[in-house]
């Protein structure tokens, strides 16, 4: 499909219409195999619940490429999880993306940026890369879901940005609906999961999540930020 603006417009349309009120294995199926054959990723950070998404792709897929964002600041565990996964499932391509060296030499040293800036330290070590890692894709998949609430609440299952169709075919899933894919399919745990860390990323800006707290307020908490900015279009993101 091409990317020129008018086309996007008309490709989203098209798949907003053809994915309405579809279940997610049709979307992963019709996307990957019949809309963007070769030219889609799926973009996953290997946290809580990123075992149901994979384990749906593996089904249609196993050979689709993965992006995995390695902003050299992920617990150890995430990392082991992506490993576990990647076998778990039988996936082929599972493609780990770090951020430019030159860039954090640059802006962050110290390895510190994130204490001062965490929307620039964002955007070195996830926004940029990913913008890089997809260059030659046409359209992505993520695992967001409405139900993580804010500015996730209205989420459509395709939407478009920066000049790409991006996929969100768990957007209507509840957080049960997660657990119980979880059981049926018999899927392992992140394992930091039973030690609090409801939604986990970089390790310096996620914390475990008090009793009954929604599940993404361990993230960046006391802070004004909610997102990282990979779902963002660019010129919202860049300094």
């Amino acid at each position: 499909m091409s990317s020129s603006l008018t086309d996007l417009s008309q490709t989203l349309a098209m798949l907003s219409t053809r994915y309405a009120d579809q279940g997610p294995e049709t979307v992963l199926r019709a996307a990957i195999r019949e809309d963007f054959p070769g030219g889609i990723a799926l973009v996953s950070s290997f946290g809580n619940e990123a075992a149901i998404l994979l384990a749906l792709v593996a089904e249609v897929e196993p050979a689709l490429p993965i992006i995995f964002l390695d902003t050299g600041k992920h617990f150890d565990e995430t990392l082991g999880y992506r490993d576990l996964l990647g076998d778990h499932r039988g996936l082929k391509d599972v493609r780990s993306v770090g951020p430019e060296a030159g860039l954090i030499e640059r802006d962050d040293r110290d390895g510190m940026l994130w204490r001062c800036d965490p929307d620039a330290c964002c955007f070195a070590r996830k926004v940029l890369p990913l913008r890089r890692a997809l260059a030659g894709f046409e359209a992505w998949i993520t695992g967001r879901k409405r139900y993580q609430g804010d500015v996730r609440a209205d989420l459509p299952v395709v939407e478009a940005q920066d000049g790409k169709i991006k996929i969100n075919p768990l957007a209507a899933w509840s957080r049960d609906r997660i657990q119980a894919e979880f059981e049926a399919r018999d899927l392992p745990r992140h394992p930091l999961e039973a030690e609090g860390f409801l939604s986990i990323g970089c390790a310096p800006c996620t914390e475990r999540v008090a009793p009954g707290a929604d599940a993404r307020s361990g993230r960046w908490a006391g802070r004004d930020k909610i997102e990282c900015g990979i779902h963002f279009p660019l010129d919202a993101v860049a300094g």
